[in-house]
């Protein structure tokens, strides 16, 4: 059943659950969108095809807040602020290895590898990391219970990836994300990488929007319940 954040005439935002693909890709698998659309067309009684258009995206086995546009004003509005940055992203992520220092900002250059769904993340531009985009970030530790460390993070561009590259190398892989350097996988296939939160002004009536996902409800996330402050669940 989709978790509904957020819902008017031109934005629906849902809490999107790790291992789901946000839009379709090769392996044909049923996607955040599917679900969405099916959400409106059963809840408003449409006809036809329903328009729904793909604001951002966040990582398969990643979860969390995840906007959609019901209209295609809203749509184009919508990628003009996250093109302009004038969207807040927070993240949660947690790793094994406390950040040192324990908060800071992170500024690498990503160059992608479509073939192999990867990115690698170079401290100065070089001729080998000509094509790559510049990636910022600040991080800050806001939990720790035993080797599991809570990380704040806000993300100041939209690399693909960027937080786990970022991360791990800075030496802090997310856990799970064996693809940046953690070394074991989770069983579900999962990354404890959560978009938290989402913060702008709305593309059409100009009011302020905060959007906000309680992370999975599994174990390790609720070790951190009630001692983020003012973060908390």
């Amino acid at each position: 059943m989709l978790e509904i954040l957020h819902e008017d005439n031109h934005l629906i935002a849902v809490n999107k659950p790790s291992g789901i693909l946000v839009q379709a890709d090769r392996t044909g698998d049923r996607t955040m969108a599917d679900w969405v659309k099916i959400y409106i067309k059963d809840r408003y009684n449409k006809q036809g095809d329903v328009f729904l258009g793909i604001v951002h995206r966040l990582d398969r086995p990643a979860s969390g807040v995840t906007v959609f546009a019901r209209t295609s004003k809203a749509l184009e509005r919508m990628n003009r602020l996250f093109a302009e940055r004038k969207i807040e992203k927070t993240y949660w992520a947690i790793s094994s290895v406390r950040p040192n220092p324990i908060e800071g900002s992170l500024k690498h250059y990503i160059l992608k590898d479509k073939d192999k769904n990867v990115v690698k993340a170079f401290d100065t531009m070089s001729s080998r990391a000509k094509n790559a985009k510049l990636a910022t970030l600040d991080y800050e530790l806001i939990g720790e219970i035993g080797t599991n460390y809570l990380l704040k993070v806000n993300l100041h561009s939209g690399r693909p990836h960027q937080i786990r590259a970022q991360l791990g190398k800075i030496g802090c892989p997310i856990k799970g994300d064996v693809k940046y350097g953690y070394p074991k996988l989770n069983q579900d296939g999962s990354i404890h990488l959560h978009s938290r939160e989402l913060s702008f002004i709305h593309p059409v009536k100009k009011e302020p929007v905060k959007i906000i996902a309680d992370p999975p409800d599994e174990q390790i996330w609720g070790l951190f319940e009630g001692v983020v402050g003012e973060d908390k669940f």
